[in-house]
Formats: structure tokens, sequence, C-alpha cells
């Protein structure tokens, strides 16, 4: 009987079914997986943010130019000064409301010294809004 077992087994088609529980498995804990995780991913901060205007801001703030010449003479909006003026110069100019930008423009050859010399004397009086001009080149 064993041998008719065998025999017939030899001459049945090949079983062709493909095993799908391993794949509904990884696919259940991906699923998991998933659930678990979307609520984090839309969870969000509720904040409010301030609104825009499309209204052109016409006012520049004012602003200082401020030149230092190669052989050190130091200019305020194209008037000379000292470097013994600038203290109260800044002071004035730190109290305005808006406070002005101050724009340093110096020459190539000026030592750095200088300009750092005048750019402490600014944030000292509390200037907060310094920058530098400078040409592009060529």
């Amino acid at each position: 009987m064993a041998k008719a077992d065998i025999s017939r087994r030899h001459h049945e088609e090949p079983l062709a079914a493909m095993n799908v529980v391993p794949l509904v498995d990884v696919m259940l804990v991906l699923l998991v997986i998933f659930i678990v995780t979307a609520p984090i991913l839309t969870h969000a901060v509720k904040i409010d943010l301030p609104k825009a205007s499309s209204a052109v801001n016409i006012t520049k703030p004012e602003h200082i130019e401020f030149a230092i010449r190669e052989d050190g003479s130091l200019f305020w909006n194209g008037e000379a000064v000292t470097f013994e003026q600038l203290p109260q110069r800044f002071v004035v100019s730190a109290a305005q409301q808006p406070q002005p930008e101050l724009h340093i423009r110096a020459d190539r050859l000026v030592a750095y010294e200088q300009v750092a010399k005048v750019m402490a004397a600014a944030a000292k009086a509390g200037m907060v809004r310094i920058g530098f001009v400078s040409e592009p080149a060529d």
C-alpha cells in the first residue's frame, strides 16, 4: 500500500501554491507601525503667527555715511570730523528712534586698527546697526 501512495504522488502535478503567510505577517506588522506613527506625523503645534500686510513700507531708516580715508581723516555724512567728536555723535545717533544705520566706507589701504576703533566707539555708544560699504570688484 505504501508503494501505491508513492507511485501516485509522482504522477500528480506539483503543487504550485504560494505561501502567503509570511507576506501577510509582514504586511500586518507594517500596518500596525503606520497606525501608531500616523498620529505623530500629523500632530501640529498651534502658534499665533503674525499677519503680513501687502502695503509697501515707504519709510526708509536714516543712515550715517561714515568715511575713513587712507591718511586717517574721518568724514560724517561728508563733513570732516575728529576722532574725539565721534563718541558724542554716536550717543546722539543711538538715542534716535528708529536708530540709524552706520555705513562705514574705508579706503583700501586704511589700517584695520582705525576701522576697529570707530566700530568700538559706535558699539560703546549703543549703535547696533553697523555695516560696511564696499565697491564690487571689476
